[in-house]
């Protein structure tokens, strides 16, 4: 099963304040600009294996990082900026922002300090690949890389929690998680409403009706954890915070074994334990549940914790940068302070965990 990454990293000067990536954009044809200036994100191809994906991915980060010091700058892997405000994080000029910014309302300014990863699978039993990355989605947990939100301490997983409930609660089909399906053709369905629901909206709010077509169809005008995309083509799971190298390949590898489990096995939703080796998946409710425990309470619940052991997760072995992170509000300062030391705990990690052939 082919798989790839997709990883946004904050971009800051020498003094922790945040900058446009600038030439960083030109270093390759895998580095994008994101849909706000100071963000860049990082593409791997599809890669066979484990280890073509962490060789690639990691000298893809080291090239960024050696090129960015050059210019005086560092990237951070933090979900959030911790303390900034709309005018350090400026749009870029794009007309699919500014239509969005109209239809969702004034939520949407809380997207634009979120951060993530993006694992893309290519596409096989799509079904069982899209119910599975669906009940993983509270393992964003194991990553959680920010807690604060201009300053203050919002939960312990902030970027979620602005992502969904804050930014597209207005629009929950455009960006909250989808219930298991039975078909594709059932997701494709669910895909069509939520695309028409959005449209109606953007009509309600003023928006010409060929702008809207121009620039949106229905696979593009969803942001839920767990979608499926015409490219290569893949489902893509968009649950984690952006994070060290080192999590994000270690997630990964994890996520990747499951799916595969459950591509070649299937998925049996409940205690149904009459598909042999099939993948057993918790009922739609407790996958809400627990992400709403994970959420407000990330690894310190038990019941968070207990639910991803289940799944085949091994949550003693990850270490959040959100646990290094204070439990206090923050000034400008100590935000920039921290920005700087989460860069330095990412030049650190691409230092002690080289590319593995």
């Amino acid at each position: 099963m082919k798989t790839s990454l997709e990883v946004e990293y904050w971009v800051i000067d020498d003094d922790g304040d945040l900058v446009p990536p600038g030439p960083l954009l030109d270093l390759s044809e895998q580095i994008d600009p994101e849909f706000v200036e100071p963000m860049l994100e990082i593409k791997t191809t599809p890669c066979q294996s484990m280890a073509e994906l962490r060789t690639e991915f990691r000298s893809l980060i080291a090239t960024t990082v050696d090129a960015a010091r050059r210019q005086n700058k560092r990237l951070v892997p933090l979900a959030t900026p911790l303390h900034a405000g709309p005018e350090e994080v400026p749009y870029r000029d794009k007309q699919g922002t500014d239509l969005q910014r109209r239809i969702v309302g004034p939520a949407f300014e809380d997207a634009r300090v979120c951060a993530g990863t993006h694992i893309h699978f290519e596409q096989s039993n799509v079904v069982e690949q899209l119910n599975t990355l669906t009940a993983l989605d509270p393992a964003f947990a194991l990553a959680n890389s920010s807690s604060h939100y201009r300053g203050e301490r919002l939960l312990e997983c902030a970027r979620p929690f602005l992502y969904r409930r804050s930014c597209y609660e207005a629009c929950p089909e455009q960006g909250q998680l989808w219930p298991y399906v039975d078909s594709v053709e059932e997701w494709e369905t669910l895909l069509d409403d939520a695309y028409d629901c959005f449209r109606e909206r953007a009509l309600d709010h003023g928006v010409d009706p060929d702008d809207f077509d121009d620039e949106f169809d229905p696979y593009d005008a969803v942001w839920t954890p767990v979608r499926l995309r015409k490219a290569m083509p893949t489902v893509e799971w968009r649950s984690p915070d952006t994070a060290l190298p080192s999590q994000i390949l270690h997630l990964a590898e994890e996520v990747r074994s499951i799916v595969t489990h459950a591509d070649a096995r299937g998925t049996v939703v409940g205690d149904d334990s009459s598909v042999d080796g099939a993948v057993p998946l918790p009922e739609f409710e407790t996958v809400q549940e627990i992400t709403d425990s994970a959420i407000y309470d990330g690894l310190s619940d038990s019941n968070v914790r207990n639910y991803l052991q289940k799944l085949g997760f091994t949550p003693s072995t990850y270490d959040p940068l959100v646990d290094r992170l204070p439990g206090s509000r923050l000034t400008k300062r100590q935000a920039k302070r921290l920005r700087l030391e989460a860069a330095r705990q990412l030049e650190a990690d691409l230092a002690t965990q080289p590319a593995r052939a």
